[in-house]
C-alpha cells in the first residue's frame, strides 16, 4: 500500500501525467528509477492496481497527513502576521467536469442551452501571508451530495463541514480566516466564531445592502489610503475604508471597509482601527 500511495503522490509532485510509464521504462532500460531514489519506491504498481486500491479509500483517511506537515513546519514564523496569528484562506474550485461522464458523487448545474453539466469540487483551505510566495495547504473538504440532504451541497456548506472538522485542530494557531463574498454571511461567521476564529470577509454592494445602507447612512469618516504604487503602469488608485460599529440585527458584526470592498468582523471583541481590520 506504501508503493501505491506513493506512486499516486509522485505524479502531482512531478506535476507530470506520464510520470509513472516513463519511470517503468527507465527501470527496464537501467535497473533503477527516479521512485525508488527519490521516493523509496521498491516497486512501480501499474496505474490500473493504483487506482483499484486507491479508489475506495476515503479523502479524509488523508486529513491527518496535513496536519502531521503544519506540526513538523515548527513556529511557521513566516506565515505569521497580525500579532503573531496565522491567515487560513478558504475558496472553493472544481478539478472535473463533463456532460457526459459522471458518477454518484458529482454535482449538477444547468446551462443556457438546456444542457447538464456535470462536476466535481471541493473547498480548500490553504496558510497565506501577504509577500511570501508559498501557501501551505490543509485538508481539503469536497463538496459532493450529502446523504439526506434536500439541497445539493455548495461551498458555503463544505466550509461549515470543514470548521466543524478541523477548527478545534487549528486554534492553536490563532487563525483568521479569509474568504470572498460567498462566506460573508451570518451561518459562516458563527462557525468561524464557533471555533474560536477571526475572519475577514468581503462583503460586495449587491449581496449586503443592509450593511452597505446602514455604512451610508451612518455617515461614518472613510480613510483613504493607496492601494497602488506611482511607478505602476496602472493609474494610481486609492480605496477607502470605514469602520463602524453596531451593525443590523441579522448581521451583529463590525464592519471595516469601503462599500465596494470590505471586511466584516465580530462585534464582540476590542476596538478595531481603520488601519487593522481585525479586532485584537
Amino acid at each position: 500500500m506504501a508503493d501505491i500511495g506513493l506512486s499516486a503522490f509522485s505524479i502531482f509532485f512531478m506535476g507530470s501525467p506520464s510520470f509513472l510509464a516513463h519511470q517503468r521504462a527507465l527501470q527496464r532500460g537501467h535497473g533503477r528509477s527516479n521512485c525508488q531514489t527519490l521516493f523509496g519506491m521498491s516497486a512501480i504498481p501499474s496505474d490500473n492496481y493504483i487506482r483499484l486500491m486507491l479508489d475506495g479509500v476515503p479523502p479524509s483517511a488523508f486529513d491527518r497527513l496535513f496536519l502531521r506537515a503544519v506540526e513538523a513546519a515548527g513556529p511557521l514564523s513566516p506565515f505569521r502576521r497580525l500579532d503573531g496569528r496565522v491567515l487560513i484562506a478558504l475558496d472553493g474550485t472544481e478539478h472535473f467536469c463533463s456532460r457526459k461522464i459522471h458518477c454518484q458523487n458529482c454535482c449538477t448545474r444547468r446551462r443556457s442551452d438546456g444542457g447538464t453539466e456535470y462536476f466535481h469540487a471541493f473547498l480548500g483551505a490553504s496558510l497565506v501571508a501577504p509577500g511570501h510566495q508559498r501557501v501551505m495547504p490543509l485538508a481539503a473538504e469536497f463538496i459532493a451530495p450529502q446523504n439526506g440532504a434536500p439541497k445539493q451541497d455548495c461551498e458555503r456548506d463544505a466550509a461549515k463541514r470543514w470548521l466543524v472538522k478541523h477548527g478545534a485542530n487549528v486554534a492553536d494557531l490563532r487563525p483568521i480566516y479569509l474568504g470572498d463574498d460567498l462566506f460573508a454571511c451570518q451561518p459562516i461567521a458563527e462557525a468561524i466564531r464557533a471555533v474560536s476564529g477571526n475572519f475577514i470577509l468581503t462583503c460586495k454592494p449587491a449581496s449586503h445592502q443592509t450593511i452597505l445602507n446602514t455604512s451610508r447612512a451612518r455617515n461614518y469618516p472613510s480613510i483613504a489610503r493607496p492601494s497602488a504604487s506611482a511607478a505602476s503602469a496602472r493609474p494610481r488608485s486609492t480605496a477607502g475604508y470605514r469602520r463602524y460599529r453596531c451593525a443590523p440585527p441579522r448581521m451583529p458584526l463590525r464592519l471595516t471597509g469601503s462599500p465596494s470592498r470590505s471586511a466584516i468582523t465580530p462585534e464582540s471583541g476590542p476596538t478595531t482601527t481603520a488601519s487593522s481590520p481585525i479586532y485584537r
